[in-house]
């Protein structure tokens, strides 16, 4: 059994240590989602029945059209979560609020609208969200987390939970509540399996409609990760069990692995069906290394997956105790070439002496880039605040690379990466360029309030069309900084018109993000 379950998101905020913050990103993340395939926005439409709160506008832009962007217009284009709001006097319950740009149009919580269930003590409804098109309608869908909640008698502040994921389908007429899943969908018994914990959206298997991939980082054998709606079945219905005990996985494990604690969604092999990658942060490398971690790719049409670690032929350094290599994941496609590269991050990095234990480190985020026969860490990349062109001194509180996102910035169809350094209270931006995938030329920094760190700024990161968004769960805030089309190695961020967004602190308000 883990660590208890109201300490451990608020650790995972304040190490930002990701089962959860790299949901954030990544998400943010819908962390999986390419530039070149955005799902749809969410949008909110004025309801005459409780059970509508929100619709979806936006089409892929491969697919579906104007006519479906006329039938779910009003687009909500950020949806922020506060995990730790207290809803109808209940502590740590949840809360999820829609935004279109800066106006607030829709706050979700469990017994609101139709939605199921009740807000419960210690929750944490929002631990995780993701957008996709789940039904192929070109209306955007809406997948929360809610990894502490207990299906049977709670257990206030004591064992990590069983996790359930709220699922919310886009129509016309508003979100609707479309049921839950949890951990029975896959054949299981519940556990404190933290069912929830981490989610990322694609189309692993080229039908047109997404998929939902679900992080299981507290499954009894070291974690694991659900697939939904594979073979145009119903997201509801039996979904796939991927773990390091799979036999196409085949991987050594232990409870700890936290396999799940991340996942991303890419097409990196560009044949227009994705694979998922899967982060198992607290995974032991060799016989020694516990926490090394690992990230394994996933093909789950084919029944194929492979491993990659810090020892990994062509991957940089080497894995040392508590680096957390996958503690946070992010697919885009940075050098233009029609498939998806990989961005890893691994807070625990140290890069200097002082590096003393888990919660320490400097950080650094890994890139392997796609090719036609999938990633490659032949000329993978290591980026830190070491990095030639990274302006700042590299400190081993900054655990940067907990939080990763991609998308096209500054629209010329590369994707651009934003980095977070919660520790250092900072967000690194790199630019994608199509003649070498991600360069340091005009790297971006953005800084969080002077002398807040409590603030956790970085902690969430995510990329939609108008911007990047930066959470600082710590202060309940999450900060909007605007983007305009720039061409070449540039982000086209605009750091100096940036807005913000607040809620009580308490509330952890900023600590996953989705657009």
């Amino acid at each position: 059994m883990s660590a208890p379950r109201a300490p451990r998101l608020l650790a995972a905020a304040t190490l930002a240590v990701a089962p959860i913050v790299a949901l954030l990103p990544h998400a943010a993340a819908h962390a999986a989602a390419t530039p070149h395939r955005r799902p749809p926005a969410l949008t909110r439409v004025a309801a005459s029945t409780g059970a509508a709160m929100a619709t979806t506008a936006g089409t892929r832009s491969h697919a579906r059209g104007n006519s479906h962007r006329a039938a779910c217009a009003g687009a909500a284009d950020l949806v922020v979560a506060a995990p730790y709001a207290t809803v109808d006097g209940q502590a740590r319950a949840g809360a999820v609020t829609l935004y279109r740009g800066t106006r607030e149009i829709g706050v979700l919580a469990q017994g609101s609208a139709g939605i199921p269930g009740s807000p419960e003590r210690g929750d944490s409804f929002g631990s995780a969200v993701v957008s996709g098109d789940f039904d192929g309608d070109g209306c955007g869908d809406l997948a929360i987390g809610v990894s502490e909640e207990f299906a049977g008698t709670p257990v206030p502040d004591g064992a990590d939970g069983n996790g359930i994921v709220q699922l919310l389908r886009g129509s016309a007429d508003g979100l609707k509540p479309a049921g839950t899943l949890d951990v029975t969908r896959l054949g299981r018994p519940r556990d404190t399996d933290r069912f929830g914990a981490a989610l990322a959206s694609g189309d692993l298997d080229g039908d047109g409609d997404d998929e939902l991939v679900v992080g299981i980082p507290g499954l009894s054998e070291g974690g694991g990760v659900g697939v939904f709606g594979m073979k145009g079945r119903d997201l509801r219905a039996k979904g796939t069990l991927v773990t390091q005990a799979t036999p196409w996985v085949a991987q050594e494990h232990i409870e700890g692995d936290q396999f799940g604690a991340a996942v991303a969604v890419g097409d990196f092999d560009g044949d227009g069906r994705a694979e998922v990658a899967i982060g198992a942060p607290g995974d032991t490398v060799g016989p020694t290394t516990s926490g090394g971690g690992s990230v394994t790719i996933a093909d789950v049409r084919r029944r194929q997956a492979g491993m990659y670690t810090q020892n990994s032929p062509g991957v940089p350094g080497e894995a040392e105790k508590w680096d957390s290599f996958g503690a946070a994941l992010a697919a885009g496609d940075f050098d233009r070439d029609g498939r998806d590269d990989l961005a890893i991050g691994t807070p625990g990095e140290g890069l200097d002496a002082f590096q003393d234990g888990p919660m320490y480190g400097n950080g650094a985020v890994h890139v392997l880039y796609g090719t036609r026969r999938g990633l490659t860490a032949i000329g993978s990349e290591f980026w830190s605040r070491k990095t030639k062109g990274i302006r700042g001194k590299s400190l081993n509180t900054d655990r940067l690379g907990s939080a990763l996102a991609a998308g096209d910035l500054n629209g010329d169809g590369d994707a651009e990466l934003a980095i977070g350094l919660p520790g250092g209270n900072r967000v690194l931006v790199l630019a994608g360029t199509r003649t070498g995938g991600l360069t340091a030329n005009h790297a971006v920094i953005l800084t969080g309030r002077p002398g807040h760190p409590g603030d956790l700024y970085g902690s969430a990161v995510t990329i939609n069309d108008a911007g990047l968004a930066v959470g600082a769960p710590g202060a309940g805030r999450v900060t909007l900084i605007p983007a305009t089309t720039r061409k070449g190695s540039y982000t086209g961020l605009h750091p100096r018109n940036t807005t913000t967004l607040t809620a009580p602190k308490p509330a952890l308000f900023g600590f996953s993000l989705t657009s």
